[in-house]
């Protein structure tokens, strides 16, 4: 499918939605998928807007609390995006999303051991999330607990081996545990699956092996 064919399919796909929100203005399911085709097009004020418009029309809508606290999170609105999935978890505690997008926050917050406590739900919540393997990698990382990021990663890996995200942390997971050659191994394999990685890191990894 063409670019131009995808693009005049989503301008379809909002309009009809579009037309449903005025014809059923309650209609939240219309309004959530409306805030996420907004979103998908870069329109995010618009996206806001009908997110908000799912969650004011029933106050259990998760789904819209959670992508809404996505466009929070990545607009820097740290404080809005938290109180958006800590709402999530109290209808639906075992919600792994809300627990993995938490982590991130406090992760960011550098609050490392309360992120490792979220990721640890969500995988334990959802075995196969392997985005809460990805990002529990990081976080021993961060926490210099290297035998279990390097352990996190390998559950990454065993749920998708072509995730360059979870080959680049297996990378740095390895390097931190001093698997100098096992970690250019997969730092090459992540760039190859187009993961950009950092030139500050294939430095120091270049280092370690001609040393």
């Amino acid at each position: 499918m063409s670019d131009t064919q995808i693009k005049d399919d989503i301008a379809a796909a909002i309009k009809d939605l579009e037309e449903v929100v005025e014809k059923h203005p309650k209609n939240v399911i219309a309004h959530h998928q409306l805030g996420l085709v907004y979103r998908q097009t870069g329109r995010i004020d618009d996206a806001i807007r009908e997110l908000e418009k799912a969650i004011e029309l029933d106050d259990q809508s998760v789904e819209s609390m959670i992508n809404l606290g996505v466009i929070f999170y990545s607009q820097g609105d740290i404080d809005r995006a938290l109180s958006l999935n800590e709402q999530v978890l109290k209808i639906a505690p075992n919600m792994a999303e809300a627990y993995v997008n938490i982590g991130l926050i406090r992760q960011q917050q550098e609050r490392v051991d309360e992120a490792i406590e979220c990721y640890t739900r969500a995988t334990q919540i959802i075995p196969d999330l392997i985005t809460g393997w990805i990002n529990l990698t990081s976080a021993y990382t961060m926490n210099k607990e290297d035998e279990k990021a390097v352990e996190a990663a390998r559950q990454a890996l065993t749920l998708d081996p072509d995730s360059a995200m979870a080959r680049n942390n297996f990378a740095v997971a390895l390097y931190f545990k001093g698997d100098y050659q096992e970690s250019q191994k997969n730092m090459e394999k992540a760039r190859d699956l187009g993961y950009s990685v950092d030139q500050r890191f294939i430095q120091s990894l270049e280092e370690k092996l001609g040393s």
